[in-house]
């Protein structure tokens, strides 16, 4: 069976890192900039599963279970706050959370 190089698997890994990181910064509604940030955690994941599995090491795959449950809970406190913020304010705007005082 064919493997694919480590490095096509990382270039793959930093262009999915980069669109996350572009749709933080391009996007003003907090659901949008919350899946870019997941985005971002799993090419993050995904790049320590091929660097681990390049030198047949098992540290990759349980570094993407932290980061999966990390990802799980900025989650549970995303989702919190974006019903607190429309709640209050009817918008999921990311102009209206400055507007927060706390």
């Amino acid at each position: 069976m064919a493997s694919v190089p480590m490095e096509h698997g990382l270039i793959f890994a930093g262009i999915l890192f980069s669109m996350g990181f572009l749709g933080v910064l391009a996007r003003r509604n907090i659901i949008f900039i919350l899946m870019s940030i997941e985005v971002m955690l799993n090419a993050a994941g995904m790049a320590f599963v091929i660097a681990a599995s390049r030198w047949g090491q098992p540290d990759g795959q349980i570094m993407f279970i932290f980061i999966l449950a990390m990802a799980a809970a900025e989650v549970s406190v995303g989702l919190t706050l974006i019903i607190r913020l429309y709640q209050r304010f009817h918008t999921l705007d990311t102009d209206a959370a400055s507007l927060l005082r706390g």
